[in-house]
């Protein structure tokens, strides 16, 4: 089952069970996935699972940063429908590597490239992206690269 799918599949099941929340949510996603596919290729285009996945990815980084501006303005009620959402779209999303093995994968791929410098960084983070592929983000990617060149 494709992850299309599986959101489609899901709102329907969020329909029958009346759970409004989830059903914004998903019908949000759905929306983000088919403008993404249309702007791909035109409206009878259907997106691969990896550039799904990416489009989940932005919907949470949305969250996010709703969240942390929420948090800022004192709107704790709001920050927290947020976070309800947040949770909702984590679902969707490949399960994130743990800290010891992003490490791992890092500090090999910082071999395999040869990088030695903060110069080039570059070089590190794409062959890392193709390697994570989505189960950890550029900012986390990018904290831990500069964390290993300066050591």
């Amino acid at each position: 089952m494709t992850l299309q799918e599986r959101v489609d599949s899901d709102l329907k099941e969020a329909m029958r069970a009346k759970d409004t929340r989830k059903l914004g949510v998903l019908r949000m996603l759905k929306s983000a996935l088919k403008y993404a596919a249309i702007a791909k290729s035109g409206a009878e285009a259907e997106l691969s699972d990896a550039e799904a996945a990416q489009v989940v990815r932005k919907q949470v980084k949305q969250r996010q940063d709703s969240i942390e501006s929420f948090e800022k303005g004192g709107r704790a009620e709001l920050a927290a429908k947020e976070k309800e959402e947040l949770l909702i779209l984590d679902a969707y999303l490949p399960q994130a590597m743990s800290s010891d093995e992003l490490a791992k994968v890092v500090r090999e791929t910082i071999a395999e490239t040869g990088a030695t410098s903060k110069a080039q960084m570059g070089g590190v983070m794409k062959a890392l992206q193709v390697k994570v592929a989505g189960r950890a983000d550029g900012k986390t990617l990018s904290q831990e690269v500069q964390k290993q060149l300066n050591s």
